[in-house]
């Protein structure tokens, strides 16, 4: 996601290119794409020119969405778990005092996760590395290399 957001704007990014970026095995990532997805955090694009981008700007997706997209509900431990169908009923829960503690937890990750954007794990791109990312046209070229 954060390679989605660096490429933000600039069209889709193909799985193979982010594989390579990050390291990461491309089937990898299609499994993790098939999630996002279905949260409409990406959208793909067929064709030679296809792949993926953000379905929305970095800043509109919380990091919580897109844990959720991955992981599921936020759950530190089963019995605390943010989702009340996936949250296991517990025979000791109602003397349990350490679930007080898990739910606390939850709470604390889960305030972290939707307070920072996608946007917050995305440098800002400067001036020369969106001059990098655009094709320099042959005349832009010779101009600069005659003014110097």
């Amino acid at each position: 996601m954060v390679q989605l957001g660096r490429h933000y704007g600039l069209g889709p990014a193909s799985l193979a290119e982010i594989a390579a970026e990050e390291d990461l095995p491309r089937a990898y990532l299609e499994q993790l794409v098939i999630n996002l997805r279905e949260a409409t955090l990406v959208t793909s694009t067929r064709g030679a020119h296809g792949g993926y981008e953000l379905a929305r700007a970095p800043e509109a997706i919380t990091m919580a969405e897109v844990l959720r997209a991955l992981e599921g509900p936020v759950a530190p431990m089963l019995c605390a778990s943010e989702d009340p169908d996936h949250a296991i009923g517990c025979d000791r829960s109602a003397r349990c005092t350490v679930n007080v503690l898990w739910v606390r937890v939850r709470d604390a990750v889960t305030g972290a996760l939707d307070s920072m954007t996608l946007a917050d794990l995305v440098p800002p791109r400067t001036a020369a590395a969106a001059a990098a990312t655009t094709a320099v046209q042959p005349s832009t070229l010779q101009g600069a290399l005659t003014s110097s």
